[in-house]
């Protein structure tokens, strides 16, 4: 049985505003095996393309390698863009060494409201994938049952998106602050493995009917333009 262990702590700052939340890297982050192209950071897996959308969206000439430098263009967009990274799987074990969500057992999962108590300023949590079973906002709608907290739909469109209310309490004073509202937008996810859902998607059909040349990478920068 192999332990799969996210390989990086979260990485938020106290202004933060959005935090991207999915499931866990390839085993390979955890092993340290990485590929020429791999960037050895959230979501630096070459073939999971979030980084490739993001900078399609920015124009930010990132690099695709094994470099220091290409750790901190990251580093840098997520800062100056008050965006943070925390996905929702601390560890789980897989009897296949692969990055399926659905071979994922015995997960263990991090503390997201705790974290959204300690970080104040975030508004917005990005749910990398939809809510197939062991997706991040599968594991989420779990995780808030033990603070008794419910999400709300709001749209039902895709992307789909919720809100729920948390107490912005501070546990170093004890003092309860103004209750506050944190939206979640379920993005399509940025692996290829959602092509196929995509491809089924009404809006893609209409899309890809009214122009032949548009493909699922280009729903995923108009659908992540708005949120990233």
């Amino acid at each position: 049985m192999f332990k799969h262990k996210h390989p990086y702590k979260p990485f938020i700052k106290h202004d933060t505003k959005k935090l991207i939340v999915g499931t866990l890297p390839p085993p390979r982050f955890t092993t340290g095996n990485l590929l020429e192209k791999d960037v050895d950071f959230c979501y630096g897996s070459y073939y999971n393309s979030l980084w490739l959308f993001i900078d399609k969206i920015h124009n930010l000439n990132l690099r695709y390698d094994n470099s220091q430098e290409a750790i901190q263009q990251r580093k840098n967009f997520l800062i100056n863009n008050k965006i943070g990274v925390c996905d929702i799987v601390e560890s789980c074990e897989r009897e296949k060494i692969d990055a399926s969500d659905l071979g994922m057992k015995n997960i263990k999962l991090r503390d997201i409201i705790g974290y959204l108590k300690k970080y104040p300023n975030i508004e917005t949590l990005l749910f990398i994938g939809g809510r197939s079973k062991n997706g991040p906002e599968y594991f989420f709608r779990k995780h808030i049952k033990a603070y008794n907290l419910k999400l709300q739909l709001i749209s039902n469109d895709t992307p789909k998106i919720h809100e729920f209310v948390i107490n912005n309490e501070n546990k170093d004073s004890k003092k309860a602050l103004k209750n506050r509202v944190v939206k979640t937008v379920s993005l399509t996810s940025s692996s290829g493995a959602a092509n196929i859902s995509i491809g089924s998607n009404p809006l893609y059909k209409q899309l890809k009917a009214s122009n032949p040349k548009f493909n699922t990478f280009d729903f995923r920068v108009l659908q992540y333009r708005e949120y990233l």
